[in-house]
């Protein structure tokens, strides 16, 4: 009776160990309903453009022949389609500028879109145009770029086309984190201008809705890291992890009464 009740002690400590808890899969947790819903969001600075980024500028006036020879297309994709975006875009070069057709080199390195736009407008008035050609500059980031990999249902590089996104909208949009994945210590690593720079993140708590790194900036790259339980083998949820340890114990106590029969 003793040797049953060892075994149960074992068996339970050995399922409890290995499940997967349920708060360690939740979205957004807090310690109450109300806490839940005070909970408030950080405002988020406006982005600044650095190399490598690629930015679509659309350039409008009354008489939109006039403005033709700005808006160049050399490719047969959509232009809002991610292919169309990156080959029809301007690419920020390592010396923060961008090669815009009859303009020229233009530094955009360090300002926000809504810089570049302005930007652009004076120069248009100043050296091509008047008031009265009525100039509309449309500066965007061609689609939101990010790497995301480890414990994802489908990692690999990710274009968003939107100006703002969270990332937990970029791992609903990478299939969601596996259940083996560790959502508590999920790692960011960001391109800034004065280098690069690593952040964790707990998806599990309302308080990353808070964190500066709740929205994700172009090239951003993120990483789950897997749980414990994935290395130690066992299965994803109870009943697997019962079956797995069942299986195990059920082999090493049929190896030792062969042995000692």
């Amino acid at each position: 009776m003793y040797k049953i009740y060892s075994f149960l002690c074992v068996l339970y400590l050995m399922l409890m160990t290995s499940c997967i808890s349920h708060k360690d899969i939740v979205y957004l947790q807090g310690d109450s309903k109300k806490e839940q819903g005070s909970v408030e969001q950080t405002s988020q600075k406006p982005y600044r453009v650095q190399s490598n980024d690629v930015i679509s500028i659309k350039i409008k006036a009354l008489d939109q022949k006039l403005v033709e020879m700005f808006n160049v297309s050399t490719t047969g994709a959509s232009p809002t389609s991610a292919d169309g975006l990156y080959f029809d875009g301007y690419t920020v070069d390592d010396h923060g500028n961008v090669r815009i057709p009859v303009l020229g080199e233009v530094a955009v390195l360090g300002l926000t879109l809504d810089e570049i736009r302005v930007k652009i407008e004076k120069q248009l008035l100043s050296d091509y145009f008047n008031k009265e050609a009525d100039i509309f500059v449309i500066a965007k980031l061609a689609g939101l770029r990010y790497t995301i990999n480890g414990e994802i249902v489908s990692p690999g590089t990710k274009s968003i086309l939107q100006e703002k996104v969270t990332i937990l909208e970029a791992i609903a949009n990478s299939g969601d984190v596996t259940i083996t994945g560790d959502r508590k210590d999920v790692v960011i690593v960001r391109q800034l201008p004065h280098g690069t720079e690593m952040y964790s993140v707990d998806l599990t708590s309302a308080a990353i809705l808070k964190s500066p790194y709740y929205y994700i900036q172009p090239n951003d790259y993120i990483y789950v890291k897997p749980i414990k339980q994935k290395t130690w083998g066992f299965g994803t949820n109870g009943l697997q992890s019962f079956t797995t340890i069942l299986s195990a114990l059920t082999l090493v106590i049929t190896t030792y009464l062969l042995i000692n029969r």
